[in-house]
């Protein structure tokens, strides 16, 4: 009894190590500055870098970069292609909108809910007003204006007429571009103005807004393009600043209509177990890239430009140049394959 009713002295607690993660990379503004980190570092597998770029420089790349944790990894140009050399991000400049639709959002600017046609005006389709009045901001991000896409990506009020109701249809189209004029409208700048003073310049991109026939299409550096993608990676912030709030990032890059699953604003999201492609309405059935992680989302570009999001993996992988294979729009077979041999890299 007296045993019992002695102190008994407590037993240390077992340490439980702490893991100190490496915090989010940046590169400085107005500088050429990159930090690198190694294949070694990340115990990848060395022996299928060659391989990889040897597939890249078949398939007409450009440039290729892989981030990890905003460090450089690997960053290749060839085929006559240099790190100063601007090219075009075809679709996947979309993003770059959707991005800048979020911060004038988040600046009360305007309302995704709202209609178009309270911003710029009515008859800036052919549809009739009533029809009109049905699309909204949201809509044009979607890709669910109900306007027909069968015309082309003219986006002159004859050239936009109505299909079916909106949010009723998913159809690629460049219609999307009326949000750069609802921006410039709502802010009463241009949409250079405001998306040079509120992304580009302060993430430390370059690059420009060329009109190409219809298509408002941005060209840049490959860094530039790796810079923009290592903000979307981080949440939307930039070191400590937040500018692109998070919870429309989230919402960006998750289904956003009941149509297309593979689809959020403008960007591409995998994991899926369906998705549609441009100019067809057939619903494939399986992911969007069976080889890449399925919590992958991508921006997407004509002749295969990319920006592939990884979070689990904290990777952000750039490609750069001309049409792997023919000509396409967005999704190609090039994602796959490409993906095939980016995890033998990585795993």
């Amino acid at each position: 009894m007296n045993c019992a009713s002695e102190a008994i002295d407590e037993l240390p607690p077992e340490e439980t190590p702490i893991i100190v993660e490496d915090p989010l990379y940046f590169p400085p503004i107005n500088s050429d500055t990159w930090e690198t980190t190694t294949i070694s570092e990340l115990n990848w597998n060395a022996d299928q870098l060659q391989p990889l770029l040897d597939y890249l420089e078949e398939k007409n790349t450009k440039s290729f970069i892989i981030l990890h944790k905003g460090k450089i990894v690997v960053e290749n140009y060839m085929n006559g292609h240099t790190a100063t050399s601007p090219w075009y991000w075809a679709s996947a400049g979309k993003t770059l909108t959707t991005a800048v639709a979020g911060i004038a959002q988040d600046e009360n600017l305007i309302n995704l809910n709202s209609k178009v046609s309270d911003y710029i005006g009515t008859g800036w389709t052919s549809a009739s007003l009533e029809k009109e009045n049905l699309i909204t901001c949201k809509d044009l991000l979607s890709m669910t204006s109900g306007l027909d896409d069968t015309l082309g990506d003219g986006i002159t009020p004859s050239e936009l007429q109505y299909f079916a109701d909106a949010g009723t249809r998913w159809a690629y189209h460049g219609v999307f571009l009326k949000i750069q004029d609802v921006i410039a409208s709502a802010s009463n700048q241009t949409w250079d103005d405001y998306f040079n003073s509120k992304l580009k310049n302060r993430i430390g991109m370059t690059g420009a807004w060329i009109q190409t026939g219809n298509p408002n299409v941005f060209w840049s550096t490959t860094r530039s393009m790796a810079r923009f993608g290592l903000l979307i990676a981080a949440n939307g912030t930039w070191e400590t600043t937040q500018i692109i709030p998070e919870p429309f990032l989230n919402e960006a890059t998750s289904t956003t209509q009941n149509i297309n699953e593979a689809y959020g604003y403008l960007w591409w999201l995998n994991g899926k177990s369906t998705y549609r492609l441009p100019q067809t309405q057939l619903e494939f059935s399986g992911e969007l890239v069976p080889n890449a992680p399925q919590d992958m989302y991508c921006a997407l570009g004509k002749n295969d430009q990319k920006i592939y999001i990884v979070p689990s993996r904290d990777l952000v992988i750039i490609r750069m140049g001309n049409a792997a294979d023919g000509d396409n729009f967005a999704l190609s077979d090039f994602d796959n394959v490409l993906w095939g041999k980016i995890n033998l890299l990585i795993d």
